[in-house]
């Protein structure tokens, strides 16, 4: 066996790591081709890490794409959902990588649970996007946040929807003259600008956020939301993760609700790993179903690595 894992990568000791994990978890393998039409992503291209994407013609006259992402194409395969689908997938993708600034076949790997979605499928998924970043370095950690409060917040003051919009643009960057200068002319009061100032504040360990969260208590779904929060985030400090309450980790609200992570390790300056809810894209493509997952970008891994 040790000459076995001698001779393995980084990267595919991580994830026969990783398969081990979300195997023992009840998740199943999930293949998909190397082609699907392109219009399949190009109808989605916001929710993809990379717009663009390899295509090509095929004999029938369908424009196909060799396969940017994983995730488009397991919604759109599912089918007669009862209770949950839950899938893992190590597959290689075909997209522009951050490294090179050129196409690049990627090695990645994730999980998707798709259909019946509760507060303890949630907590799960989390527990174990915090277990997967165990494997890849014991110096990691998990940020979360949770876009339903930032949307009952942002709902309260009166943005429009183009302000929220930019609102959580400049979430995302910690903008904070900028998102100033977009309250000044969103002509909000005092009161309502404080709110929304500390949306961006929202940073650290859970023990010293919590207390901040309670003042976004703006409606009953805000409620709700806080709720669900302390809920998942308790559970994982309970199982020794380390976790962050960050704010700042937003997605596209067109596609992305509810819980919303990142995850870190040591000496790789972005995330290697990046999941959250997304009941919405579900609803775009016509599937009566909620989800949540995660995707585990290798080839982060591989960088620091030295592969």
């Amino acid at each position: 066996m040790d000459k076995i894992l001698s001779v393995l990568t980084p990267e595919e000791y991580i994830y026969l790591s990783l398969r081990a994990l979300y195997s023992g978890y009840g998740y199943k393998k999930y293949r998909m081709s190397k082609f699907e039409e392109y219009d399949l992503y190009a109808k989605n291209k916001d929710f993809l890490v990379s717009e663009s994407a390899i295509t090509f013609t095929d004999t029938d006259g369908k424009l196909l794409a060799l396969k940017p992402d994983v995730t488009l194409s397991i919604i759109k395969n599912s089918k007669d959902i009862s209770g949950a689908l839950k899938v893992y997938y190590n597959e290689n993708v075909y997209r522009i990588s951050k490294g090179t600034k050129t196409f690049k076949e990627i090695m990645q790997s994730g999980l998707e649970c798709i259909g019946n979605v509760d507060l303890n499928t949630i907590t799960e998924v989390l527990s174990l996007a915090s277990k997967s970043l165990g494997v890849i370095s014991k110096n990691n950690v998990l940020t979360v946040s949770h876009l339903g409060i930032i949307a009952e917040v942002l709902n309260a003051i009166g943005l429009s929807d183009s302000e929220k919009v930019n609102f959580i643009k400049l979430l995302g960057q910690k903008n904070m003259p900028e998102i100033k200068n977009l309250l000044n002319l969103a002509n909000l009061s005092e009161g309502k600008k404080e709110v929304a100032f500390k949306l961006v504040s929202v940073y650290g360990a859970p023990s010293k956020t919590f207390d901040l969260i309670n003042a976004f208590n703006v409606s009953e779904k805000a409620k709700e939301y806080i709720c669900e929060l302390k809920t998942v985030v308790e559970a994982l400090v309970k199982e020794g993760a380390n976790v962050i309450i960050d704010f700042s980790v937003v997605n596209d609200m067109n596609y992305y609700n509810g819980i919303s992570f990142k995850g870190f390790i040591e000496g790789v300056p972005t995330g290697v790993i990046s999941g959250g809810q997304y009941d919405n894209l579900l609803k775009k493509m016509g599937k009566p179903y909620k989800a949540i997952g995660f995707a585990v970008y290798l080839d982060e891994v591989s960088r620091i690595k030295g592969e």
